[in-house]
């Protein structure tokens, strides 16, 4: 009988690294509503601050179960880890981006943080279809999202 002590502890990674992320990340945006932000100007399609905290607790819950099914598909962390550490690694560009945005107010190094950041994806759904196409089309909205964060990024960027 298969041991799934360590799948359990890596399922607990993944959940535990995506939450913390998506936490560390709310810390430094909920701060969006700060003098700086509100004076920007933003694009037309900028949508109300409670759009973000709807979507960004999807995607990140997605994420986490897409990670989780790629290692589950694999069979084991070693089989997978190379896909594993794409995705930790978009993880912390994530954070870094928020932390750059409305941390640092560092508008147009968030801007390249989200290119590297959106490649990273990219590089990780090719990755995670080596073992699951549900896991990559989980990542998909994800993807899309943050291809629409690039757009409000880069348009306060021309805009300021």
């Amino acid at each position: 009988m298969e041991d799934h002590k360590p799948a359990t502890m890596i399922t607990f990674v993944i959940a535990s690294l995506t939450a913390a992320t998506a936490g560390l990340g709310a810390v430094v945006s909920s701060k969006a509503l700060d003098i700086w932000y509100l004076a920007l100007d933003k694009p037309e399609l900028t949508p109300p601050g409670y759009v973000f905290s709807i979507v960004w607790p999807i995607l990140f819950v997605l994420m986490a179960l897409a990670a989780v099914l790629v290692r589950i598909k694999a069979g084991s962390f070693a089989a997978c880890s190379g896909a594993l550490g794409l995705y930790f690694t978009q993880l912390a560009l994530n954070l870094s981006w928020s932390w750059m945005f409305f941390g640092f107010q560092e508008v147009l190094l968030s801007m390249v943080v989200l290119v590297v950041l959106w490649l990273l994806i990219l590089a990780t759904m090719r990755a995670f279809s080596k073992f699951s196409t549900a896991a990559t089309l989980m990542l998909l909205p994800y993807l899309i999202w943050v291809s629409f964060a690039g757009y409000l990024n880069g348009s306060i960027l021309f805009l300021n």
